[in-house]
């Protein structure tokens, strides 16, 4: 977790608290907004569990401390005015205390960040009952097995791009969802493949 420079952050513009949005680190789904002043603050980065301060009860709380659904910090940022934070966190369990995953939308992580969702779902599955579902099924028979069976989604990915059939978008979905399973499989994750192609980015 990066540390702030206090001093940068413009707390007059918001009566002494930071107007403060969670994002989860990993799907990017926006979880939750609430505020810190600098005790606050300097609370969470002492402890790395995310900890605001409450307009209501003029006291600070940390996420979770009646609950035990806390929001672990991965990183900090500030916006280009230093008058607003953008927290990534990992939560434990749900954000909302309606019990849903955001206090935005009670839906899962939007756009691509649904992978990293169906990566920890695929997680859930191993060493599962293999004729309780198919992912199950898929762990029980191997890597060589998942290997194979990314190489046949991939030849049927080519073929439905080179055939024009109408299937390209299910034929790919086939593939990134076997291709999941073979990387946790292999003790690695999409994060590994993702951080890959941002080196390769910079390196251009």
């Amino acid at each position: 977790m990066n540390t702030l420079d206090h001093d940068a952050i413009d707390w007059n513009k918001g009566g002494g608290l930071l107007p403060v949005v969670v994002q989860h680190a990993v799907t990017l789904q926006v979880l939750m907004q609430a505020y810190m002043n600098p005790e606050a603050l300097a609370q969470t980065e002492k402890t790395g569990s995310v900890t605001f301060y409450s307009r209501t009860k003029k006291r600070l709380w940390q996420k979770g401390e009646t609950s035990g659904h806390t929001l672990s910090v991965e990183s900090m940022h500030l916006d280009c005015d230093a008058d607003a934070l953008l927290i990534r966190a990992r939560p434990a369990g749900p954000t909302c205390h309606r019990g849903t995953s955001s206090c935005f939308v009670h839906e899962t992580a939007p756009g691509v960040g649904w992978l990293a969702h169906l990566e920890s779902i695929i997680a859930s599955r191993k060493g599962a009952d293999p004729a309780s579902s198919y992912t199950a099924h898929l762990f029980s028979e191997g890597v060589e097995r998942m290997a194979k069976k990314v190489g046949e989604e991939g030849v049927e990915v080519a073929i439905s791009a080179a055939t024009g059939d109408g299937r390209l978008s299910e034929e790919a979905a086939d593939l990134l969802y076997h291709l999941l399973v073979l990387l946790h499989a292999s003790g690695a994750g999409l994060s590994d493949a993702i951080h890959v192609l941002r080196r390769r980015h910079r390196s251009d």
